[in-house]
């Protein structure tokens, strides 16, 4: 890791703590770190694509809407830059939607700031090969009703078994060089036009 973007949006209410020695693109700077800030969507679209982390110097309230907006462009961590100015709020203000890989402070030290830093990104793309297999599940659940549904209509229609109706699946999706569901789906679709014509 070593390019990283703050985002310190305009408006906040101590916009010298962003700029002063414990600022968030200062301190990271002394780490070694390359450091972009921003603070509008605007600023931020031409550091967005050579960030390997962003850093959030928000409140909590503000986590979601930026994070939506930057993972929307690039699979990054998200990281949260926690200082007395953006952590004044209340734990019931912080929603069950704020998600994070990780959480920075001014009073860390250089080694505890690579550490986080290097966890957050194994966070951020473990979630993203879960959410990359769960599409993959979610895919073949999908795949495997159709699939099921040709077998019914197949089975009725023909008077065969299920067994006998995958197979059937199987040997025309072989000649039409076309996949099982494509098939299937095709096969539930006319199944469907038809019922609703009569």
């Amino acid at each position: 890791m070593h390019s990283l973007l703050v985002i310190e949006p305009a408006g906040t209410e101590n916009p010298a703590e962003a700029r002063s020695s414990d600022g968030p693109d200062h301190i990271l700077s002394s780490c070694g770190y390359v450091v972009g800030t921003a603070a509008s969507p605007e600023q931020a679209a031409p550091f967005i694509g050579d960030a390997d982390a962003f850093i959030l110097n928000l409140p909590v309230t503000d986590i979601s809407h930026w994070r939506s907006l930057l993972v929307r462009q690039r699979i990054a961590p998200v990281i949260w830059w926690c200082t007395p100015h953006t952590a004044n709020l209340s734990v019931s203000a912080c929603g069950d939607d704020i998600m994070v890989d990780g959480i920075l402070s001014p009073a860390m030290k250089p080694p505890e700031i690579h550490w986080t830093l290097h966890f957050s990104a194994r966070q951020c793309f473990e979630r993203k090969q879960w959410l990359k297999e769960r599409e993959q599940l979610l895919s073949r659940i999908e795949e495997r009703k159709w699939i099921d549904m040709a077998k019914g209509i197949l089975s009725k229609a023909k008077n065969i078994s299920e067994s006998e109706a995958y197979d059937l699946l199987r040997k025309q999706a072989m000649n039409e060089r076309k996949r099982i569901v494509d098939v299937a789906t095709s096969i539930v679709k006319v199944y469907q036009m038809l019922q609703n014509q009569t």
